[in-house]
């Protein structure tokens, strides 16, 4: 995790801490520290760690921790010496789900399989992305597997860019299933000029996810898998139970 902090992190932490008020409580002690630091913090983001004289800092996808006494700042993932889990990533993922709910679903564009649905995976995905038209031109397969594929758009290039209007474009077709169809195929797409599209805030929600590639596939506990992956090689995955971190062979 990294925070952009004006002077060096020791310095300034130790600066703050020699004259911040005196509150109340020590979680608003540090929390009045925190946000003199890195005002863009929200202060229900800096909350008690799972270790003890420990608060967590959360930022977007960046996950640190301050000491009790507000004098450190602590770069890096909680591990526990208990069983080997990662706590910080159990956070971020916790987070995703969370962020995904709150999206809704009937703000995504889905692919689900005729019959029963045994896992649902979200995919930020870019039309002109070469690995994300691969899982697409796969979708038969997926689906067969009891896979459900949740699209949310995430134009590499960015707001104002050719991608980013083929995305809008395909969220304001009548069908969206079958204008992303057509445009990960290469053809043109005409969508309603003023529909209202949420490409926007799925292009923010993936910065949010700390995204820098496509296809980035959520799973259903909020691990993420960083490219494409076969869907043999996806439902077996899902079938053991996810696990943080994973990586496919395939991201643009």
């Amino acid at each position: 995790m990294k925070f952009a902090l004006p002077l060096s992190v020791a310095a300034t932490v130790l600066l703050l801490a020699a004259c911040a008020p005196k509150q109340d409580s020590e979680l608003e002690t540090v929390r009045v520290r925190v946000k003199e630091l890195l005002p863009s913090v929200k202060a229900e983001n800096i909350r008690p760690a799972a270790s003890k004289g420990l608060y967590e800092v959360q930022d977007g996808p960046n996950i640190g921790y301050v000491t009790a006494d507000g004098k450190f700042l602590i770069e890096g993932d909680l591990i526990s010496l208990k069983d080997g889990s990662n706590l910080t990533e159990n956070r971020r993922k916790a987070d995703r789900v969370a962020k995904l709910a709150a999206f809704g679903e009937e703000n995504m564009i889905v692919f689900a399989p005729e019959g029963r649905t045994k896992h649902v995976v979200t995919v930020f995905t870019d039309v002109d992305c070469g690995y994300c038209r691969k899982l697409h031109s796969e979708m038969a397969q997926y689906n067969a597997a009891g896979i459900e594929i949740r699209y949310l758009s995430y134009p590499r290039t960015g707001p104002n860019s050719e991608s980013f209007r083929k995305a809008e474009a395909v969220w304001c077709s009548a069908d969206r299933k079958a204008a992303l169809t057509q445009a990960k195929l290469g053809a043109v797409v005409s969508g309603g000029e003023k529909c209202e599209n949420v490409v926007e805030r799925e292009w923010a929600l993936g910065n949010e996810f700390g995204l820098r590639g496509t296809p980035l596939l959520v799973l259903e506990d909020g691990s993420l898998v960083n490219g494409y992956l076969p869907p043999a090689a996806l439902a077996q995955r899902l079938d053991a139970g996810a696990a943080p971190a994973l990586g496919g062979p395939g991201q643009s």
